[in-house]
């Protein structure tokens, strides 16, 4: 079997929370990687528009304009160009921290994310979400955004929900 295409996951279960974990290289400076998870002109070419404020306690506000998702949260962890955690919830849902934290490596940079979801809630899809993401942001970093690839989202679902009933 071949490998898949779209960044993997690994996941772990800690008491009532399924974690997903990314593990990337990224052939970008660190400050184009920084800018792409921070700048909203560059964050909606990859993830959705809204604000994300630099700081701690600062808002963390997305809407999905074609799924309808809104995000309304706060900043949790942050530390310039090393980084940036907040909660991929609305008000009245349960936590489920995002965290990326970024790494030099020569001219690449490390980057991890971590998903963590209610282990009763669907961890492989909303993985599968991330890595659809974490594809267009390599297209966004390399200067060709792509829209949603459905297609990474289904395959990585299929994969990640396997994964997570193995835990």
């Amino acid at each position: 079997m071949s490998e898949p295409l779209f960044p993997l996951a690994t996941f772990t279960r800690k008491g009532a929370v399924t974690e997903g974990r990314f593990d990337l290289m990224l052939d970008n400076h660190i400050e184009e990687v920084w800018d792409a998870l921070t700048k909203p002109d560059v964050r909606v070419q990859w993830l959705a528009p809204g604000t994300i404020e630099s700081r701690l306690g600062g808002a963390a506000k997305l809407a999905f304009e074609d799924s309808g998702i809104v995000i309304d949260s706060a900043v949790t962890a942050f530390e310039p160009m090393r980084l940036l955690e907040f909660s991929w919830s609305g008000p009245g849902e349960p936590e489920r921290p995002i965290r990326f934290e970024l790494a030099p490596v020569g001219a690449e940079v490390e980057m991890t994310l971590t998903v963590s979801v209610p282990a009763d809630e669907d961890a492989g899809r909303a993985c599968a979400g991330w890595a659809a993401h974490l594809e267009m942001l390599a297209a966004t970093l390399a200067g060709a955004p792509t829209k949603f690839p459905f297609p990474t989202f289904k395959a990585a679902s299929d994969l990640y929900r396997v994964q997570v009933a193995a835990l």
